[in-house]
């Protein structure tokens, strides 16, 4: 990976470490919550370990909201499986959202810049131009009154 990338990873992951510390619902991974009503099914993809757990986090698509401290609307933590993984994040009513997720590698609840990953909803594309916290216009995304499915890939150093 370029020193380019990896400078832009871990950026995006500090930011998104500061989201972490927020305070917001704590919910369990239970995928029949996304069965109806406004939900997302978020299916991870590259997650690079079996080790320490995954965190996904919702946000409403806005400036002020999105990454912000004490902004984040449900966490939803689990143990991270190698490959792909699927975790249901219910929302709270139709509306536009942001999901950020981050893979804590050894499980110890801190961010270790040369080995947890994280990843962003649309994928988009981190740089030192946007600070590692891209835009909430280039992660928002629409859900009505039925589930949504997102793919998300993680990005790792």
């Amino acid at each position: 990976m370029s020193k380019f990338v990896s400078a832009s990873l871990c950026v995006a992951l500090l930011a998104f470490a500061a989201s972490a510390q927020a305070e917001g619902r704590v919910i369990t991974n239970d995928l029949s919550k996304c069965k109806s009503g406004p939900s997302t099914l978020v299916q991870i993809s590259g997650v690079k370990a079996s080790t320490g757990k995954i965190r996904v986090q919702s946000y409403r698509g806005t400036a002020a909201d999105w990454l912000a401290k004490g902004r984040w609307i449900t966490r939803i933590e689990v143990p991270a499986r190698a490959g792909s993984m699927t975790v249901c994040v219910p929302l709270p009513e139709a509306g536009t959202y942001g999901i950020a997720v981050r893979h804590d590698v050894n499980g110890n609840g801190k961010t270790d810049l040369s080995s947890d990953g994280g990843g962003m909803s649309n994928n988009p594309s981190i740089n030192v131009f946007n600070l590692g916290k891209p835009s909430y216009k280039k992660t928002a995304f629409s859900v009505g009154d039925a589930p949504r499915t997102i793919s998300i890939t993680m990005k790792y150093m």
